[in-house]
């Protein structure tokens, strides 16, 4: 999935960015991993007829993760990956898995499913865990990715040391995910760039809107080098939402930078999206601002909110109590817990 040069009407090359779709992946965080066979069938259809490179589906946590903990899916993965391959005619297929949810059984039931492309995940520091799952799916025989959780928890170097190692293990691109929406665009200029000198395989970026940058982050990611970027429809995602795919396109195409995406026919799918999978788009509440500023994953706004409202405490200041304990995804559990510390401090 390198980018490639295009030639535009003129004769002159023209940059190609690969845009990366989980619609139907990140996607499910907003509706509590409730998407049903129509919904995915009607979206994934109009993204594959509006030429989207790749469409990522499952789980919003990735494969394995349905369980009491983090939302039971309304669809178990095999029926997903089935529904959404069988409308994907050109487009890829991809799915994200995070060790320890996911398993290497998930990983091949996967691929037999038809996944052309999956990503494997790790926290920022710890991309070690990725070795033996991005050797699995290269040996499956798709494409194997390695993309770094919370991003905004190290700096430049580390992650670009972090991202280095998954490119050792084998991935074929490699990146970094902006998971709680923190991010000003000169953070993420650094740390792209960073990865783009420490690697030579293409270079993923993935925005949550927390702030209101997920555009602009994502057009400074590619300026410092990134290849591959993900959008999602009408930004249909964890929290604030993640970078728009219409919007994206448009920028871009004004940047004169080529998606292979037509503007129109983008514009129709995130119509469909709106209409089938969301009961309003993402916007950036106050909830939405005290996570992108505490930097915790987005995912957490649902359990947070419930959680707040059963303990009695104010939600941004248990956003922001998570915050200051670093708290990551797969650690719901205390949420809970710093909820009931706060109760007992009034």
């Amino acid at each position: 999935m390198k980018g490639t040069d295009l030639m535009d009407n003129t004769g002159h090359q023209r940059p190609r960015i690969l845009l990366h779709d989980p619609t139907l992946r990140d996607g499910h965080h907003a509706v509590g991993h409730q998407l049903d066979a129509d919904q995915l069938r009607a979206y994934a259809t109009a993204a594959n007829a509006a030429n989207v490179p790749v469409v990522e589906v499952g789980h919003g946590n990735g494969l394995g993760a349905s369980s009491l903990q983090i939302g039971r899916a309304k669809l178990d993965d095999p029926t997903m990956l089935t529904v959404v391959r069988e409308a994907l005619t050109s487009s890829q297929m991809g799915v994200f898995m995070a060790p320890g949810w996911g398993t290497s059984s998930d990983l091949a039931a996967a691929v037999r499913h038809g996944a052309d492309v999956v990503r494997i995940a790790a926290h920022c520091t710890e991309a070690d865990v990725t070795e033996r799952h991005l050797g699995a799916v290269r040996d499956l025989g798709a494409e194997a990715q390695g993309v770094l959780l919370m991003s905004h928890m190290a700096g430049p170097g580390e992650l670009a040391e972090q991202c280095a190692l998954m490119a050792k293990f084998g991935a074929q691109a490699v990146g970094i995910m902006d998971s709680a929406g923190h991010y000003l665009p000169a953070d993420v200029t650094a740390r792209v760039r960073a990865i783009a000198a420490a690697v030579d395989v293409p270079v993923i970026f993935h925005g949550h809107n927390n702030l209101g940058l997920s555009v602009a982050n994502s057009l400074a990611a590619v300026e410092a080098g990134a290849t591959v970027i993900d959008a999602t429809a009408r930004g249909f995602g964890a929290g604030a939402g993640n970078t728009q795919l219409e919007v994206l396109v448009a920028v871009l195409n004004r940047r004169g930078i080529e998606t292979g995406i037509g503007l129109r026919a983008i514009l129709a799918a995130s119509d469909v999206a709106a209409d089938h999978l969301m009961k309003a788009p993402p916007s950036i509440d106050s909830i939405a601002v005290a996570s992108g500023l505490a930097g915790v994953f987005s995912g957490f706004k649902r359990p947070v909110l419930e959680i707040a409202r059963t303990e009695g405490v104010d939600p941004i200041d248990l956003f922001l109590a998570l915050g200051e304990r670093q708290v990551v995804a797969g650690q719901e559990d205390l949420i809970g817990d710093v909820a009931r510390q706060l109760k007992n401090a009034h």
